[in-house]
C-alpha cells in the first residue's frame, strides 16, 4: 500500500517549488509549474490506481483534474476570453464532477451536522463580496454553491476527501477575497492560496484512491460471505 504513494512525490514537489516561486515573487518559475501541477497530479492517480477497476469513479476524478487543470491555465488556454470568467466555468465543471462522484458514489454516511458551517461560510462570503462583483455576481453566487457543495458532498466521505474538500473551499475562498477584494489582501496571499489548493486536490486524489479501494476490497468480502 505504501508503494501506492510514490506516484504524489513530482505532485508534492512540483507543489512546492510551485509555492515557493509565488513567496519569492519568481514569476518565470511560478507560471510553468502551475501548468504541471494537475498533470502530474493525475499521474499520481494513475500509478495510484493501479490494478483498480477504474470506471466511473477515476473516469469522473480524471475529468476534473482536467478540468481543474483548464482552469489553472485560463489566461493560457483561452487568451481570446475573459480569464475569471473562464476560471469559473472550468472550475464549476470540475466541482460538478467531484459533487457526482462524492455524493453519489463514494458516500459512507450522511451529512454529518457541523456541515453546516458550509451554509453559514456561503452567507457569509456572498454578503462580503457582494459590493465588488458588479456583473459578475450571478456566476460568482452560482459558483460559491457547487464550491460549497463539493465541500458538503465531500463530508459525506473519507476523512481525506473530506479535509481535500475543506482545503479546496479555503483555496477557493482566499482567492476571491484577492480577486474582488486586492486592497485588503496581503501580498503573501497567493501562497496560501495555492497551498491550501494543492492540498485540496491531493488529498481528494488520494482520498478517493483509498475509498476506491475500500469499496473494492468492502464488495470482495461481501461476495466470498455470499459463496457457498
Amino acid at each position: 500500500m505504501n508503494r501506492l504513494w510514490i506516484g504524489f512525490v513530482p505532485f508534492g514537489i512540483a507543489s512546492l517549488v510551485h509555492i515557493a516561486a509565488l513567496a519569492l515573487g519568481a514569476d518565470q518559475v511560478a507560471a510553468p509549474t502551475k501548468l504541471v501541477l494537475m498533470p502530474l497530479l493525475a499521474v499520481a492517480v494513475f500509478w495510484g490506481g493501479r490494478g483498480s477497476r477504474w470506471g466511473t469513479t477515476y473516469a469522473l476524478l480524471f475529468t476534473a483534474i482536467a478540468l481543474s487543470w483548464l482552469g489553472d491555465g485560463a489566461t493560457t488556454f483561452f487568451p481570446f476570453a475573459p480569464t475569471v470568467p473562464m476560471m469559473l466555468l472550468c472550475f464549476g465543471m470540475a466541482h460538478l464532477c467531484y459533487i457526482w462522484l462524492f455524493w453519489r458514489i463514494l458516500a459512507v454516511r450522511r451529512v454529518p451536522p457541523w456541515a453546516v458551517v458550509y451554509a453559514l461560510w456561503y452567507g457569509i462570503l456572498l454578503a462580503v463580496l457582494w459590493p465588488t462583483l458588479g456583473g459578475l455576481l450571478i456566476a460568482v453566487a452560482l459558483y460559491g454553491i457547487v464550491l460549497g457543495g463539493t465541500a458538503v458532498a465531500a463530508s459525506r466521505c473519507h476523512p481525506l476527501i473530506a479535509v481535500g474538500g475543506a482545503f479546496f473551499l479555503a483555496s477557493d475562498t482566499i482567492l476571491a477575497l484577492e480577486l474582488f477584494m486586492p486592497d485588503v489582501t496581503p501580498a503573501w496571499t497567493s501562497p496560501v492560496i495555492m497551498l491550501a489548493y494543492c492540498l485540496g486536490q491531493g488529498l481528494i486524489a488520494a482520498g478517493v484512491i483509498v475509498a476506491d479501494r475500500l469499496r473494492a476490497l468492502a464488495g470482495d468480502a461481501e461476495t466470498a460471505g455470499a459463496t457457498p
